[in-house]
């Protein structure tokens, strides 16, 4: 016989636990310290100032997903326009490294393995930023708050009402 599984909230999947949350930024905050303390002898990393923006834990503690940005990434003009992928990859390279100087910092039983991804969710606010100031969307959002004082324009229009 199967075993029902207990879920906090049945109608949808489990988010991240407050224990996942908590060790999330505490790995956040000392991977900042020790990237800005150390220098990583990489090619694509020289002269590139990274943002951590977000950790994800799994439940187990033992592995983390570390979102990153790196300084200027969405501007045409910078030098790491373009390079995030070269970027990305070298701190994939240098994550044991990375590791072992968090292992030091951080007081939690496991020190987890950092693995590295390209945080996306900025260029996904400039490009919903960009559809929002198109003046066609403008204009559907102008006309669609005309529509929202329904009964009230529609009373004003016809008259006052009587008891």
């Amino acid at each position: 016989m199967a075993r029902k599984q207990h879920t906090r909230n049945a109608s949808g999947p489990m988010g991240p636990s407050q224990r996942q949350l908590r060790a999330g930024e505490l790995i956040r905050h000392a991977l900042v310290d020790v990237m800005r303390e150390h220098e990583i002898h990489d090619e694509a990393l020289v002269g590139v100032s990274v943002t951590v923006t977000e950790v994800r834990m799994s439940p187990d503690l033992r592995h983390a997903t570390c979102f990153v940005e790196p300084l200027g990434a969405g501007v045409e003009a910078a030098e790491t326009a373009g390079h995030e992928s070269a970027i990305i990859k070298a701190l994939n390279e240098h994550a044991k490294f990375l590791r072992g100087q968090l292992g030091r910092r951080i007081d939690m039983k496991f020190t987890p393995d950092l693995k590295f991804r390209h945080d996306e969710s900025f260029d996904t606010a400039s490009h919903m930023d960009r559809l929002f100031n198109d003046p066609r969307v403008r204009a559907d959002i102008e006309h669609a708050g005309d529509e929202d004082d329904g009964p009230q324009a529609a009373q004003s229009a016809v008259g006052p009402e009587k008891d």
